[in-house]
């Protein structure tokens, strides 16, 4: 059996490699060269597609005893990933770009690499397992619910499930930390990436402006009944639930409500004004279900750090569905993810809109 190894230059890659090298599988390991970082306006140390993080793969590659290569990606991440962000802020949303890039870069573009190469599987260092129940492929939560990045590949469909391993699914953290420090890897305490790796210090805008060349203009901040209550800088510049950064005196705290895209008004409401029981989505994969039931229960996930709450689910078209909370949640904001679960099993998933 073949495996093409998806190898950032952490650890977690570099483990899910050993772990797969010592059940027989002939390996092969592969960095994705993702963006220039002087394009990104970044240091090497601070992204996860750094010519460091190429070096530490490779590294580990050689330590373990498995072939090494580095595929250029640049301008499938470009289109498929930042293009895709840089849509979602200027039409009013909040993306999550690692939802994408797991989706067209490491389960699109390096699975048909690895198609390519002959390879029977396609290997990431994710904390989640991948089982087969009856005639379907199940994606479910990592052993570890702390690491869980179910969230992120609710997109896989049952091809990419079916030649896929996610051999960090029964581990913890510190269990992977361990082996790789017994066999001496040199990122066995290399940190954990946080940020987006192609906004190197948080600050979206401003990446969003050095990719676009554009300006974004000021405009009102306004309360619901349309009232004026000062100027924004550049509607990008704000998210659902936002409060901190508004720039505004205001006799009580306002956070950001919506973002009206045409008018170029940033609305500001109270805290209450948060709270919602509904939602629709798009784009959406059944993992569980060929064909979803007219109703399903579930708990639903709103962001990748929330608590799944309790929702009725109702499928409203092709790709499509209303979820309903049991309880008012806070800052429902599109562009996120809606993930549904099934107690540890990812049901499906699609984009709030």
């Amino acid at each position: 059996m073949k495996a093409l190894i998806a190898m950032s230059g952490g650890v977690d890659s570099s483990v899910a490699a050993f772990i797969m090298k010592e059940r027989g599988y002939e390996c092969i390991g592969a960095t994705m060269r993702l963006f220039d970082n002087e394009a990104c306006g970044m240091e090497e140390e601070s992204t996860c597609c750094s010519l460091d993080d190429v070096d530490d793969a490779r590294y580990v590659c050689n330590r373990i005893g498995i072939r090494h290569y580095t595929f250029n990606y640049q301008e499938d991440f470009r289109k498929y990933v930042i293009d895709r962000f840089i849509h979602s802020y200027e039409t009013g949303g909040t993306p999550n770009p690692c939802i994408d890039c797991n989706r067209y870069l490491k389960f699109r573009a390096l699975y048909h690499r690895a198609k390519i190469l002959d390879c029977d599987c396609i290997v990431t260092g994710h904390y989640a397992r991948i089982e087969k129940a009856g005639d379907r492929w199940l994606l479910r939560k990592s052993v570890d619910e702390r690491k869980d990045q179910s969230y992120v590949l609710y997109s896989l469909d049952q091809d990419q499930l079916a030649h896929t391993v996610f051999p960090l699914g029964e581990l913890d953290k510190s269990k992977t930390r361990e082996i790789a420090e017994e066999h001496q890897f040199i990122n066995a305490r290399k940190k954990d990436s946080q940020d987006i790796c192609f906004v190197p210090d948080g600050d979206y805008a401003a990446a969003i402006r050095r990719f676009t060349g554009k300006d974004y203009p000021c405009g009102d901040f306004v309360d619901a009944e349309g009232n004026v209550l000062g100027q924004h800088k550049g509607i990008i510049r704000y998210t659902i639930g936002q409060r901190k950064g508004l720039g505004l005196a205001l006799p009580a705290p306002m956070y950001v409500m919506e973002k009206d895209v045409e008018a170029n008004r940033v609305i500001l409401g109270s805290n209450e004004d948060l709270f919602s029981r509904e939602l629709d989505a798009e784009d959406v994969n059944w993992i569980a279900y060929e064909t979803p039931p007219a109703e399903l229960r579930v708990k639903a996930r709103i962001r990748y750090n929330s608590k799944e709450q309790w929702a009725t689910v109702t499928p409203t078209g092709e790709g499509r569905i209303h979820v309903t909370f049991d309880e008012p949640q806070r800052a429902i904001t599109p562009g996120q993810a809606v993930v549904l679960y099934d107690g540890d099993i990812v049901v499906g998933g699609g984009t709030i809109l």
